[in-house]
């Protein structure tokens, strides 16, 4: 028997069908799904200090469980001592079962241990259905040693839907089990 994540038997068990009667889906294909997540991370001193880069690669691979691969600049920027082609960030892309393991750790573990956590945004959704979370510190996450990091920096976490709306959008992440803030 093969393992099949939590998160992507609850969906296939509980949210399709819930999805199907909320919003008069006639074809289970129809029901949007989460078709990756995004991690993506900037580091602003990487002109002053290339090992910067080096380091938030490193911090995604072990955050993600999958190799982290460095962004380059697309543009020169003389304000900021920035030349194309230079390395100025990371980012991992998660599919498949390692998105729903990503996602799984991020809601039961991560998020939790941030301080006087209320939940997440429920307006940080594009318009077309994808979500957008900012995390300020990377050591919320388990796999990150906190004695070895080299500063305390944030990232971006997208969550890509085939969502057509918004409204759809946040009933799927919400039954995947997202804390959204409640409504005041």
């Amino acid at each position: 028997m093969n393992y099949v994540p939590r998160l992507k038997k609850l969906y296939v068990e509980k949210v399709i069908p819930e999805m199907m009667e909320e919003f008069g889906y006639k074809n289970k294909m129809q029901v949007p799904k989460l078709q990756k997540i995004v991690i993506n991370r900037g580091v602003g001193q990487a002109t002053q200090d290339k090992k910067l880069v080096d380091y938030a690669v490193e911090e995604l691979t072990m955050i993600a469980g999958q190799k982290a691969v460095p962004t380059i600049s697309k543009r020169d920027v003389a304000s900021f001592k920035l030349r194309r082609g230079m390395p100025i960030g990371a980012k991992v892309t998660l599919r498949g079962d390692k998105m729903y393991e990503f996602l799984d750790r991020l809601i039961t573990v991560a998020l939790p241990r941030v301080r006087d956590f209320q939940g997440v945004k429920r307006d940080a959704f594009d318009g077309r259905g994808n979500y957008n979370l900012g995390i300020t510190e990377q050591i919320i996450f388990p796999e990150i040693d906190f004695d070895k990091i080299h500063k305390i920096a944030g990232m971006d976490v997208t969550f890509v839907t085939s969502a057509k709306t918004d409204k759809e959008a946040y009933a799927l992440l919400d039954k995947l089990g997202l804390p959204f803030k409640k409504k005041k």
